[in-house]
């Protein structure tokens, strides 16, 4: 399989406006567009019943301890762990590409609302639902998908996979809620093909290209 985008190239940074968040002088992040990027894929393998797609970022601290704190850094050297940002899947087999802005069109407070998905496809739930648990202006439950917004003292550079899967199913059953790795653990046995491309993205001035 091939998987591209028009948004951003592979290997390349991702433009603010599918970001969570953006640099801001004074407060070091604010909210940003927030948009999903296009995806487009081909070559798809005989067989294909359906497509699930996941992108995550497997640059996230390990620990919180330092992040977003004045005065300290997230060390490079500190063991990270998945974040996922994106988990849409039961998208049928005649659906090969997904439009910039058609799953989400700016920041909603608490979480948009799932799992139904436009197109009859459904919604996962990405790891913001984890992130705002404690904050009672943002909590609630991530359907969908929330771009980066990595800490702003981090010395690393942030990586995000696109990930499309080719399935021999026509519908996922998870166990368990809609999360990420539940929704991965419910296709790893029905995938024929898949392809993945990679955007990077920091809040952090000192890693800016």
């Amino acid at each position: 399989m091939k998987l591209v985008s028009n948004s951003f190239n592979d290997g390349a940074p991702i433009p603010t406006r599918y970001a969570f968040c953006r640099m801001d002088q004074q407060t070091h992040v604010a909210l940003s567009d927030n948009i999903n990027p296009h995806l487009a894929w081909s070559e798809v393998p005989e067989g294909t019943r359906s497509f699930a797609l996941i992108c995550h970022d497997p640059d996230v601290p390990s620990q919180g301890d330092d992040v977003n704190q004045e005065g300290r850094t997230v060390p490079a050297s500190l063991p990270r762990i998945d974040y996922y940002h994106w988990v849409l899947f039961n998208i049928p087999a005649d659906v090969t590409e997904i439009a910039e802005g058609s799953q989400c069109n700016g920041v909603t407070p608490r979480g948009k609302q799932g799992p139904d998905a436009p197109g009859g496809m459904s919604h996962g739930i990405n790891d913001y639902t984890s992130w705002f648990a404690g904050d009672d202006a943002m909590q609630g439950v991530y359907y969908g998908y929330d771009g980066p917004c990595p800490p702003w003292n981090d010395e690393i550079m942030h990586h995000y996979v696109f990930s499309i899967y080719a399935l021999d199913t026509d519908n996922i059953e998870v166990n368990g809620e809609l999360t990420g790795q539940n929704v991965y653990d419910a296709i790893e046995m029905h995938v024929i093909d898949g392809a993945s491309i990679c955007g990077t993205y920091t809040l952090n001035p000192a890693l800016e290209p």
